[in-house]
């Protein structure tokens, strides 16, 4: 009963989301529709607007934190990372409990774990992975680096976000994971693109191109969500291009010296250089039509 009761307690704790940008925002949501008392808070105000009606909308970092007992971030890189922590670690955060679920660097992550630790705050990374519709029907996997208590005190919010919690090990193990899997979807995005120009530089047609490789052992999750971006020729960003190029030369850093990698970067750095990095990531394709 005792662990039953502080299940309930738990689930009753405040928390406060910073960072409602396309995976943010309906993160966000899915801790909201769940019932708990949320705070938002994000530097352009307008995303926030339809929080107004059952949440908190903040409108400085301080007053979120200082009325959230759990708070998620969710930012672009380690810098905006870095920014947002530099405003709270002058706040009375004892007992606070923080979780990132940015991809940033492991230093950077474990940096900031360190500083909230000498204010007697607790931290997790839990990165995510899966993009916007995994984000918006809470089925994404989250990775998580910190300690096992943090992780439980944090569980009812990640399962309403995600459809598995990944307890990795230490701070930095959950960036760690999420490095290695974005690693390994730049590759099968590449090659997913590559394979459907040379298929139709062949004469075969693109959706039947498309359709081989999902029905085969090639096919997967990753080749069957990008597959209507393909075949309509659309490629708004449900994971931007250059988020994946920030992944690509984040894992490299951390020990990705492989020959594949080079040829990851070279490319992804060369179609952010062609004004391609806004474009959701399987529109490397539009890229590398230019080099045919």
């Amino acid at each position: 009963m005792l662990i039953n009761k502080k299940l309930k307690d738990r689930t009753m704790e405040k928390i406060g989301f910073i960072g409602l940008g396309n995976m943010g925002h309906p993160m966000a949501k899915n801790i909201e529709k769940a019932g708990f008392p949320l705070s938002v808070y994000n530097r352009s105000s307008e995303k926030a607007k339809d929080f107004e009606e059952k949440s908190t909308v903040s409108t400085q970092i301080k007053d979120l934190v200082q009325n959230s007992d759990i708070i998620f971030t969710m930012l672009t890189n380690d810098s905006a990372v870095k920014a947002v922590y530099e405003e709270i670690l002058p706040l009375n955060i004892q007992g606070k409990l923080f979780v990132d679920m940015s991809t940033i660097s492991p230093e950077a992550s474990t940096e900031t774990a360190a500083a909230l630790k000498i204010k007697e705050a607790s931290f997790i990374d839990a990165p995510v992975a899966g993009s916007t519709q995994p984000a918006k029907e809470g089925t994404l996997i989250i990775m998580a680096g910190g300690e096992e208590k943090d992780i439980q005190r944090a569980m009812p919010c990640l399962l309403k976000m995600g459809k598995s919690v990944k307890h990795l090990g230490e701070n930095g193990k959950g960036i760690a994971g999420k490095l290695s899997i974005n690693y390994f979807l730049s590759a099968i995005y590449q090659g997913l693109a590559e394979t459907v120009l040379l298929s139709e530089k062949l004469g075969i047609e693109r959706s039947d191109m498309l359709e081989i490789i999902n029905e085969s052992a090639s096919g997967s999750g990753a080749t069957k969500v990008k597959t209507p971006l393909l075949i309509a020729d659309q490629y708004a960003p449900a994971f931007a291009l250059d988020l994946m190029l920030k992944d690509i030369l984040l894992a490299k850093n951390a020990g990705a010296d492989y020959p594949l990698s080079e040829a990851l970067i070279q490319t992804y750095q060369n179609a952010h250089d062609k004004n391609f990095g806004q474009d959701d990531v399987i529109g490397i394709i539009n890229y590398l039509k230019t080099i045919e």
